[in-house]
């Protein structure tokens, strides 16, 4: 038995999606995007408490600090947790490049596809 073809969030190819379909896209994409930060930040402190010793707030802070991009707070003195946090550095970096792509591929792709709608009606 053949597989029913997939329905289209919008009834046209040419058309632009509701803007409602596009902040629940963007919902979506945030969501995920936020997700990301909330495990990458379970996974830091974890790191940080468990190889290097810190209390709870002070793995929050270190992890949090990393994860923006400001850098570390305290001093770590094993090698497993110095290799933790150049590791965990290397990761925030990463994952906030993933976020902002999360967070602007909606917009992006409602700008370009709005572009080629007009392009398109230029044309034909």
């Amino acid at each position: 038995m053949p597989t029913p073809p997939t329905k289209r969030r919008t009834s046209s190819a040419r058309q632009l999606a509701s803007r409602r379909i596009f902040l629940m896209r963007l919902a979506t994409n945030g969501a995920f995007a936020g997700a990301l930060v909330v495990i990458s930040l379970a996974v830091g402190m974890l790191g940080y408490h468990g190889l290097a010793g810190l209390a709870w707030i002070d793995a929050f802070q270190n992890a949090a600090m990393i994860l923006s991009g400001m850098g570390p707070v305290d001093t770590l003195t094993t090698s497993g947790a110095k290799l933790f946090a150049g590791l965990y550095a290397l990761y925030s970096g990463l994952a906030l490049i993933a976020s902002a792509g999360l967070l602007l591929a909606p917009v992006l792709h409602r700008f370009l596809h709005r572009f080629h709608l007009e392009d398109t009606a230029d044309e034909g």
